[in-house]
């Protein structure tokens, strides 16, 4: 009688088991994990969270302070998803760390623009100082915003990897000040001029629109590869979970909150 009772005890524990298995799938299938930086991509996905509610799926969002970590943990599989970068910075870190994360699609870009530090008048732009960001793909891209705007001139073919060693031309004699990005906003007060990414700007309080004195604009050689990308690991770009995100995250609801909400700092990627 013992063992019949153990036997029965046994298979109920394996059959609660089962269905605390099959629970788990299930909800797994309809939890989408996504790692983003705060702004403006974590807010974005914020806006999307009662979108993909109603089709049943619940979005959990992580926020990192750090550009490494949100690639690290999407090809760990911790997380379905991340939401920060751009495909340049993507592709060189697949390079460089041996990661195997893809595009799985556009969502909005943030233009790089020339901002206002001891002076505001580019008329003073003889000997200035200008802060640039110091990692090729992001100094690259505010060379660039200065040759198009005929500031300076770059070495043919320079493009999306041009560094200071590229400036052919120089007329205004402008020294340039390499910093990390997220420096850059402090330190305003001490150059004359500083070129800063989308993010940064918003996260210290400047506006693209209203701010900037120069600004990228969506006819830029750099807007296609600078457009901030939803990232999964390869092979995830097709699965159910991937498409319901970004097909909720290019709907024109989230372009009219991107669009009414960030001034110019981000703007929706067609």
């Amino acid at each position: 009688m013992k063992k019949k009772v153990l036997a029965l005890v046994a298979v109920a524990a394996l059959s609660v088991a089962a269905f605390a298995g099959c629970g788990s799938k299930e909800t797994d299938a309809k939890t989408i994990k996504v790692a983003a930086t705060a702004v403006p991509h974590a807010e974005i996905l914020e806006q999307a969270k009662p979108l993909l509610a109603e089709q049943g799926y619940t979005l959990e969002i992580q926020v990192y302070n750090d550009y490494v970590q949100p690639n690290e943990v999407v090809e760990a599989g911790d997380f379905d998803a991340n939401y920060f970068q751009h495909i340049s910075y993507l592709n060189s870190f697949n390079e460089e760390k041996g990661t195997h994360l893809v595009n799985a699609g556009g969502i909005h870009y943030e233009p790089f623009g020339l901002y206002p530090g001891k002076e505001s008048d580019l008329a003073k732009i003889d000997g200035a100082t200008v802060a640039v960001p110091n990692d090729t793909t992001n100094e690259a891209r505010a060379l660039l915003l200065l040759q198009e705007n005929g500031y300076i001139t770059l070495k043919e073919g320079a493009g999306l990897t041009a560094t200071i060693n590229d400036i052919v031309e120089n007329p205004h004699n402008i020294e340039f000040v390499e910093l990390e990005a997220a420096q850059i906003p402090r330190t305003l007060p001490e150059v004359t001029f500083g070129i800063m990414n989308g993010n940064y700007a918003m996260e210290a309080g400047y506006s693209a629109a209203e701010d900037a004195i120069l600004c990228e604009t969506n006819q830029s050689e750099a807007i296609a590869a600078y457009v901030n990308i939803i990232a999964v690991k390869e092979g995830n770009e097709g699965t159910e979970k991937t498409k319901a995100l970004i097909d909720v995250l290019t709907s024109d609801a989230i372009k009219t909150y991107i669009t009414e909400n960030y001034n110019g700092g981000a703007i929706p990627f067609n």
